[in-house]
Formats: structure tokens, C-alpha cells, sequence
């Protein structure tokens, strides 16, 4: 697609707008990150982290782009239960609440997820796991990587490559300059502009358009959409919950939080983030729906958004989603790098290539990693081969397939070792093989009812016992 034809900002206004927010992440991340000399304050903040950060941050790091950018694709696609359906990733940070409570008082020297699956489960699981893990995290960082470029591209014309390598700079440089104690107080800011951007943004479209004409525009162009009895939007609808239960289960960016948040904040920091997420979704989606109604063109389904909203608000609408996506790209991706970057220097480079390393050398190595993550996500980017529901999607499996292998975990137990490395297999495998053969709406839910399945069989015929004390005597460090 040719920038002209969609862009409403010139390239000059689109260059200013990154440079000024992007010295401003710059500038808060090396003001917030300045305390973080430490390998724990650079990690995990000093695990000191209060309540209005902590739900900022759990906020700010759920709302990425494939809120503001694939809701309202899978709204055009699925109609109303598109946007529905993805407001229900809101049930995994309520799901996790509690979940974050049980990990803090589990493991109060822990680092990373992998350390409860080594310690839990044991070897074998802890390296499926890992594979799981990183596949998910390589597969998330792209998709952010490819909105950046894709959201530049449509609203400015600047070409995609190089609105993609500023977007993953800027965020390595300042996660970089602080780690996660700069990610969690730039989250703070970061919040603040999304709430505030969607509200506006919503107020607007209404204003502007009218819900009679987005309705009389869906029913004339796209009346499919309207139907509640579509079934790959009822499957969806329950896949998205499972992938999104899976997606926070298991990824070490959400329990790197709950090792790092205060004790006493983790339940009710993600409790009130999942409150305040729960309808942007719905209102990022909503906009889709009126592209019908202003007989917009829309090449790739994944523009959608940023097409409308500049299309109904002009310059304006132009340069207030790219303040509010651009953003949310940002919060996910610092936290995504510094997490995944903790996960690699624990769980692979001291755990299976330095086990004495110290503190200082940790330290180092997790920047480098920080580092390595970056250049290797460009280069996955390079190629846009997809769209971003669709790559998404295709980590469904993965994620699903950890679900009850983390629950039987932290609650049974005597859950099976082995059953537990069994799910995880099997529900991917399985779960992929649906992707392929049915779609991306039911890959999370098969993989999960699979993963769920081997778990409670082999646990309730194969018992094993196991003594907490162990996850909360052990020092990862």
C-alpha cells in the first residue's frame, strides 16, 4: 500500500511527534531508572514497587497494540463479539490476582516463572516450559514491533522499517537505562495518556458519527457482523478468554510484578487493572465498526483502526491515536524486554551456562541480552508476513497449554511432574493442529481443555507429593 493514500499527517509532524515522546520515555526512564544499580533494583525494582505504580504498570503493559490495533481488526472481522470477546483478556488479570498473592508468599526470593516451574516440576518440564515461554515472548515482541511500523506508516507515511527500529530503539535504550524499575515509572505516564486518549477518542466518534449511522452503515455493508449467533465469533469469544488467561499465566512479565510488587499489593493491583482494561477493548473496537458507515477502503485489516480514527477526526483524531498507540507500544514493550531479558539471564545464562556467576556479571549480562532482543526483533520484523491477530493467534496453543499446569502447581499439592510436562506437550501440539485444520479462534481452547485433561488424569491416578517449603527456602541467587 502506497503511504499517500492513507496518510493524514505529513512525514515532517510524524518525525516531530516521535522525537518528542520519545525523548520524554528517554528522559523518564533514565530519572526513574537511576536507583537501579543493583541486579534487584535493576530486575525487579527492590520488590518495593506500591499500589498506584503496580496498577499502572499492569494496566499500561496489557493495553499494547494489539489492543488498540487488533480489537478493532477483529471487530471488522467478527463484529460485535470481536470486541467483546477481547475485553475478556480483562478475566486473566482478574484470574491472576490471586495468583500473585499465592507466588509472593511461595517465593519471596524468586526471580522469574521458570524458577517456580524448575523447583515445581523439575528439569525436564522447566526446559518445555522455557521453549514455550520464549516462542510466546519472540511472538508478542513482533507483533508490537510490526504495529509500531504499520500504525507510523498509515497515519504519517513514514515507511514501516523506520517506524518499526525507532519504536524498538527508544524502547531498549530507556528499559536500558533502568530496567524495570524505568519501565514500571514511565507504565505510570503511559497510562494516564491511554485512559485519557480512548475516552476522547470515543467521546468523538460518537459525537461525529452517531451510533444510528454506525449501525444503519453495518447492517447495509457488513450485516454478518451484526449476527450473535456467528460460530466462529462464539468460538472466539471463549478462545480469547483462554488465551488470555494463558498469556498472563505463564509469561514472566506479569510474575516478574508479582515478585517486584510490595507484599500485600499483587491482588489488589491486578484486580483494579483488569477493572480499568475491561472496556477499552470494546471502545478501540467500536471505532472498526464504523467503517461501513464512512465507506473507507481498508486494505489490510489490521489498519483499521488508525484508518478511522483519522478519517472521523482528521488531524486531530490523526495525532491523538498516534499519542495513545504509540504509547501503548511502548508499556509493552519495556516490559515484555525486561522480562524476557530477566527470564534468559536466570533461567538459561546462570542456570545452564554460568551457575557461579555473581551479581556484578548478572547485571551485565542482562543488559546485553536486553540488547540482543532488540536487534533480533528488528530483524523478525523486517518481513512483514502477517497480520497481527493472525500472529497473535498462532501462540494460542503455547499459551493454553500452561494454564493448568501453573494452577495444579501453585495450589495441588501433589500434582504430577510428569503430567505436567505431558500437558504442556500435548495441549500445544494438539491445539496447533486445530489452528491449521479449524482456525486461530479455537486454538487456546482446545489446547487448554487437553492441557487440562492430562493434568487432573495423571495427578488423581499418579499423586506425588510435594513440600512447599521448598520454593520458599530457595535463593535463586
Amino acid at each position: 500500500m502506497k503511504a499517500e493514500n492513507t496518510a493524514i499527517l505529513d512525514p515532517v509532524t510524524g518525525w516531530l511527534i516521535l522525537a518528542l515522546f520519545s525523548a520524554l520515555w528517554i528522559f523518564l526512564g533514565w530519572l526513574w531508572g537511576r536507583r537501579a544499580k543493583q541486579l534487584d533494583e535493576f530486575m525487579l525494582a527492590g520488590r518495593n514497587v506500591g499500589l498506584s505504580l503496580a496498577v499502572a504498570t499492569a494496566m499500561a503493559t496489557w493495553v499494547t497494540s494489539n489492543t488498540t490495533m487488533a480489537a478493532p481488526q477483529l471487530a471488522l472481522q467478527l463484529g460485535i463479539w470481536g470486541m467483546v470477546g477481547y475485553s475478556l483478556g480483562a478475566i486473566g488479570l482478574f484470574m491472576f490476582a490471586p495468583l500473585a498473592k499465592r507466588i509472593r508468599e511461595l517465593m519471596p526470593h524468586g526471580y522469574t516463572s521458570g524458577d517456580f516451574i524448575r523447583l515445581r516440576f523439575g528439569k525436564t518440564t522447566w526446559r518445555i516450559f522455557l521453549m514455550i515461554s520464549l516462542f510466546y515472548a519472540f511472538g508478542w515482541l513482533i507483533s508490537l514491533g510490526m504495529a509500531g511500523g504499520v500504525l507510523i506508516n498509515a497515519l504519517t507515511g513514514i515507511p514501516y522499517t523506520y517506524g518499526m527500529s525507532v519504536i524498538l530503539f527508544i524502547c531498549v535504550l530507556y528499559t536500558l537505562l533502568g530496567g524495570l524499575r524505568a519501565v514500571i515509572g514511565t507504565d505510570f505516564v503511559q497510562t494516564i495518556i491511554i485512559v485519557c486518549g480512548v475516552i476522547i477518542l470515543a467521546y468523538l466518534a460518537i459525537d461525529k458519527v452517531g451510533f444510528e449511522a454506525i449501525h444503519a452503515g453495518v447492517q447495509k455493508e457488513r450485516p454478518e457482523l451484526l449476527n450473535l449467533l456467528m460460530p466462529a465469533a462464539i468460538m472466539f469469544l471463549f478462545n480469547n478468554l483462554l488465551f488470555g488467561v494463558g498469556e498472563i499465566f505463564h509469561s514472566n512479565v506479569w510474575w516478574s510484578r508479582a515478585f517486584a510488587f510490595r507484599s500485600g499489593v499483587g491482588f489488589k493491583a491486578y484486580t483494579i487493572a483488569g477493572v480499568m482494561w475491561l472496556p477499552i477493548p470494546i471502545v478501540a473496537g467500536f471505532i472498526a465498526l464504523a467503517a461501513p458507515a464512512l465507506g473507507l477502503n481498508v486494505p489490510a485489516a489490521d489498519m483499521v483502526g488508525p484508518l478511522v480514527a483519522a478519517k472521523l477526526l482528521g488531524f486531530t483524531g490523526a495525532v491523538l491515536i498516534f499519542i495513545v498507540v504509540f504509547s501503548a507500544l511502548a508499556s509493552s514493550l519495556d516490559s515484555l524486554l525486561a522480562a524476557t531479558g530477566d527470564l534468559i539471564t536466570q533461567d538459561i545464562y546462570r542456570q545452564h551456562l554460568r551457575p557461579h556467576a555473581d551479581e556484578k556479571e548478572l547485571r551485565k549480562a542482562a543488559m546485553v541480552i536486553i540488547s540482543l532482543l532488540g536487534v533480533v526483533t528488528w530483524l523478525l520484523c523486517l518481513p512483514r508476513l502477517t497480520t497481527l491477530a493472525e500472529l497473535l493467534y498462532f501462540t494460542g496453543a503455547f499459551v493454553a497449554s500452561t494454564i493448568w499446569p501453573i494452577v495444579a502447581g501453585l495450589y495441588w499439592q501433589r500434582a504430577n511432574r510428569k503430567g505436567a510436562a505431558l500437558a504442556m506437550l500435548l495441549g500445544t501440539c494438539v491445539g496447533l493442529y486445530t489452528y491449521f485444520a479449524i482456525g486461530f479462534y479455537v486454538a487456546a481452547l482446545v489446547g487448554a481443555a487437553v492441557s487440562m485433561l492430562i493434568v487432573v488424569i495423571s495427578t488423581l491416578i499418579w499423586p506425588q507429593s510435594f513440600d512447599w517449603q521448598t520454593l520458599r527456602n530457595e535463593d535463586p541467587l
